[in-house]
């Protein structure tokens, strides 16, 4: 036998025995960590799944829900909604307390509707558009069923400069204004409004109705 294999099968006998020594300290360590990573994934894909398949029934159940409203069945529609607001993805409860909201509007429960709305509102978790929308629709029945400030409680935070429902935002204060005969409160709002311009035709024409009425009622003209 050569130096050099005397000397490689006595570095393979040292590791051998160095091998057995840390298997016999960290072996069930080891173990303990692959089994501990194939629990863990497991486990993931058995939630990916779980949450696939719950925001899938969630979705037909709204689609349901809104099948139901666009047929007219309004009561039934209102129970389908409600119902996936306590078991839909936080996604779908929003966009059910949205429908719900609307469903109330329209069979004249504004207080009930204002109250979803404000939940979609106080939702941190809620998409922003949402958030937004259930602010401007809260607002803008809050014009005949609340006061001013009811109205700019809700749409206040939308009104800054490049806000995207800053126009709507402010028709609801001006319309509040209006109702409440602050004349030149509401002027500023219908005026701010038909300056921008970004709005569209149908918002301009508005505006210019409600200045004409401001003025025909004695306040300010716009120039």
């Amino acid at each position: 036998m050569s130096d050099d294999s005397f000397i490689r099968e006595v570095d393979e006998e040292l590791r051998s025995d160095r091998f057995q020594e840390f298997w016999t300290k960290y072996g069930k360590v080891i173990i303990g960590l692959a089994l501990a990573i194939v629990i863990a994934t497991a486990g993931y894909r058995y939630w990916e799944f779980t949450n696939n398949a719950k925001s899938a029934a969630a979705g037909d159940a709204f689609m349901d829900a809104v099948q139901l409203a666009d047929d007219g069945k309004h009561d039934e529609a209102l129970a389908a909604f409600k119902a996936l607001e306590g078991e839909g993805s936080p996604a779908y409860k929003s966009m059910a307390l949205l429908r719900s909201a609307a469903e109330r509007a329209l069979k004249g429960d504004s207080e009930g509707a204002v109250k979803d709305y404000d939940a979609v509102i106080a939702d941190t978790g809620a998409n922003i558009n949402m958030r937004s929308l259930a602010r401007v629709r809260a607002g803008m029945l809050l014009v005949d069923s609340g006061s001013v400030a009811d109205v700019q409680s809700r749409v206040s935070p939308l009104t800054g400069p490049g806000a995207p429902y800053r126009n709507s935002a402010r028709e609801a204060i001006g319309l509040a204004f209006y109702k409440a005969g602050e004349l030149d409160d509401a002027f500023k709002e219908f005026d701010l409004i038909a300056k921008d311009a970004d709005i569209t035709p149908a918002m301009r024409q508005r505006m210019r109705i409600m200045l004409d009425l401001i003025a025909s009622h004695g306040g300010p003209i716009s120039k």
